[in-house]
């Protein structure tokens, strides 16, 4: 059952991409890279790495960022870029599974919160609808839970005001 929680800003390392489900591994794979050039700076994780839906296009096409969140100054070298998670209040729901029922779960989070009344931070832009916050935290790491029927993934959603 989804809930609503409150949410600090947290700041984060990332990468950008469009692209179609079918091409999302060319965004997926640049966590691991994200992470070990943090590490090879002497920094660690804040938490678990994520994807930001910033514009769910038509097609379907996303423009979404692989990141990390961090603590403390990092400048990280192009293509990535430093970026904050805002603030907020979020509704909030778990999905266990591997990533083909990422849709259905999304879909039903969605749909709980409009039965709700809860209004999210999103709007028509000309590429698409725009995100304000939109993420998938990826709680599984895959090298130690390999069963991708066993991945948690936390769905966050931001709320609008």
């Amino acid at each position: 059952m989804p809930t609503v929680v409150e949410r600090a800003a947290q700041r984060y390392v990332a990468e950008r991409a469009t692209v179609g489900i079918p091409d999302f591994p060319r965004i997926a794979d640049r966590l691991p890279p994200l992470i070990g050039t943090l590490t090879t700076h002497g920094l660690a994780p804040a938490g678990a790495p994520f994807f930001r839906y910033r514009v769910l296009h038509p097609g379907p096409r996303f423009t979404v960022e692989a990141g990390v969140p961090i603590d403390g100054d990092h400048t990280p070298a192009e293509p990535a870029f430093l970026g904050e998670l805002p603030a907020g209040r979020y509704v909030l729901d778990t999905y266990v599974g591997p990533p083909g029922g990422l849709a259905a779960a999304t879909e039903a989070v969605l749909a709980w919160g409009d039965a709700e009344g809860l209004t999210w931070d999103r709007t028509a832009g000309p590429d698409g609808e725009e995100w304000g916050c939109r993420l998938e935290v990826l709680r599984s790491n895959p090298r130690e839970v390999p069963d991708p029927a066993q991945w948690v993934t936390d769905l966050l959603f931001r709320l609008e005001g």
